[in-house]
């Protein structure tokens, strides 16, 4: 059976929103926010731990400082294989001046390659361009899922009509970088836990599971109050009907005290070695005391950890679990 201290942690560090993706041909492919927010790398292994001391490789570059779009602050990049091509979802900035109600402007982008091997070379990866939305506002953190031979594309966004930062939307895509439905919104920041210091909702993250699909999200500032909220659907629902979707009203997954594990969050989901047990993946700091902007603190690293499963179905994320430096 699959445990917590068979794996290393913190398993990449300075590696924030990071996201792992176990491929068909038996690698582990694992991407994240760089600390300089000015590039997309790729790392892989044939375990998790092996993610740890694997080279990263470049494969995209932020456009030159002043040249418009994709030049400023690359945040949250995914990798994901569809239809026999991989693509990467980011969010990007020309800037990286707030706009008039004190937002960052990033909008959402994907990168595409059409190589077996993501890593084999930077000039491999095309850009598809911007993921246009009908609302020309802060987005960011978007994903992607299939169900019922459809693709859907899930991300956080700014609706200048509603308190807070972001919401989490929903919709069908025309192809990978084209969305063909309008957006349907998920969740807003509502309850306390979700209104610390900032109201966010951001990071979904999707699980397919027990004849469910389960979205997590995270919520509040990037600090200690950091925390993952979740929503449930029936497999069969209409996706794209938000009273379909349930919210959890309390947290599924915050920080632990007493172990100093602080703001677990921007979490993605994957599979041990096994291929059974189900793994979370996120990012968390270990101290409190954020010296200025706690976005360009870099001390939120990787963590990964095996989770259960409830009677009823549901996820049980436990807690995070304490450093180990295995």
């Amino acid at each position: 059976m699959v445990q917590a201290q068979d794996y290393i942690n913190p398993l990449i560090v300075q590696r924030a929103d990071p996201y792992i993706y176990k491929h068909t041909d038996g690698y582990y492919y694992f991407t994240a926010s760089v600390p300089a927010y000015n590039l997309i790398e790729i790392r892989r292994a044939k375990t998790l731990n092996g993610l740890a001391n694997a080279a990263p490789r470049t494969v995209w570059r932020k456009h030159p400082d002043g040249s418009g779009p994709m030049s400023q602050l690359i945040w949250a990049p995914e990798i994901h294989y569809i239809d026999g091509k991989w693509f990467i979802y980011f969010a990007a900035s020309h800037t990286k001046e707030f706009d008039h109600n004190g937002m960052f402007q990033h909008r959402m982008y994907c990168i595409e390659c059409d190589n077996a091997d993501p890593m084999r070379d930077e000039a491999d990866w095309i850009e598809r361009g911007q993921i246009e939305t009908p609302m020309d506002t802060f987005a960011l953190d978007a994903t992607v899922f299939e169900a019922q031979n459809k693709l859907y594309y899930v991300w956080a966004q700014k609706d200048p009509a509603i308190k807070g930062n972001s919401n989490i939307y929903i919709a069908e895509m025309e192809n990978p970088w084209t969305l063909k439905t309008k957006p349907v919104m998920l969740t807003k920041p509502e309850y306390d836990w979700e209104t610390k210091i900032f109201w966010v909702n951001e990071g979904p993250a999707v699980l397919h599971r027990n004849g469910r699909f389960f979205l997590t999200y995270s919520a509040s500032a990037t600090d200690e109050n950091y925390a993952m909220g979740m929503l449930t659907v029936p497999e069969n629902a209409d996706l794209l009907d938000a009273s379909n979707w349930s919210k959890s009203k309390t947290p599924v997954f915050q920080s632990n005290m007493p172990i100093q594990q602080y703001g677990p969050g921007h979490n993605s989901f994957t599979v041990a070695e096994d291929d059974e047990t189900d793994m979370l993946v996120y990012h968390c700091r270990n101290y409190t005391d954020i010296k200025g902007d706690p976005l360009y603190d870099p001390n939120r690293h990787t963590m990964v950890q095996p989770f259960t499963w409830n009677d009823d179905g549901t996820p049980n994320f436990g807690k995070p679990v304490p450093y180990n430096y295995k």
